[in-house]
């Protein structure tokens, strides 16, 4: 998968992007309690896109938001709607930035399979991630659902979405996971960080 094309795709889209839709907000309730989003924690969402979920967070009382996006055209549109004090705008790669930080909470929201590599990206994901803070991947559909539309209309731009179980297990490395979830309306997998620093030496590797 070329990122460059990944930014192309999202950028022609990001003028559009919030035309979608309305988010199911009963099934992003129950992923941002998975997710242990609460007061006064630290967030960073990963491939945020246009901030769809920052009011939800902002809602639940967190102390700050840093939304990270590859897309220029998605960040440029993020800044448009979102003008709150405490949601910082970064336009990069996830897996290439470093940080200064820690987050208490690390979401992805409906952009995994828009990254090559599951394990790459997990590793770089447990270095943004506090000890006893939590990683979550989530989507408010069906692992099915996911891979056919990006079979079908996305498929130069996106991978298959693995099995929660799959992903679940490379979670293992770097975190204990707490939750797996594989329905027909929602797939989630969330994990607390584990003590230490296991993330000094290491790159998981599929089988």
């Amino acid at each position: 998968m070329d990122k460059q094309e990944v930014i192309r795709f999202f950028d022609r889209l990001a003028p559009s992007w919030d035309a979608g839709p309305a988010p199911d907000e009963v099934k992003l309730a129950v992923i941002l309690d998975y997710a242990g989003i609460q007061a006064g924690l630290s967030v960073l969402d990963v491939a945020c896109g246009t901030g769809i979920l920052f009011p939800y967070y902002l809602e639940r009382g967190v102390r700050c938001i840093t939304g990270v996006d590859m897309a220029p055209g998605m960040i440029q549109q993020a800044r448009l709607k979102h003008q709150d004090p405490r949601i910082t705008l970064i336009c990069g790669d996830i897996e290439t930035l470093s940080w200064s930080e820690q987050f208490d909470c690390c979401m992805v929201y409906s952009a995994f399979p828009h990254f090559e590599d599951p394990a790459r990206l997990i590793t770089a994901l447990a270095k943004t991630v506090a000890p006893g803070g939590r990683l979550t991947v989530a989507h408010s559909e069906s692992l099915e659902q996911i891979n056919h539309r990006h079979i079908h209309h996305a498929q130069t731009v996106s991978t298959l979405l693995l099995p929660a179980e799959g992903l679940a297990a490379l979670f293992g490395l770097f975190f204990e996971v707490t939750r797996i979830v594989s329905t027909d309306g929602m797939y989630v997998v969330s994990g607390i960080k584990k003590p230490g620093d296991p993330c000094m030496g290491h790159v998981v590797a599929l089988s």
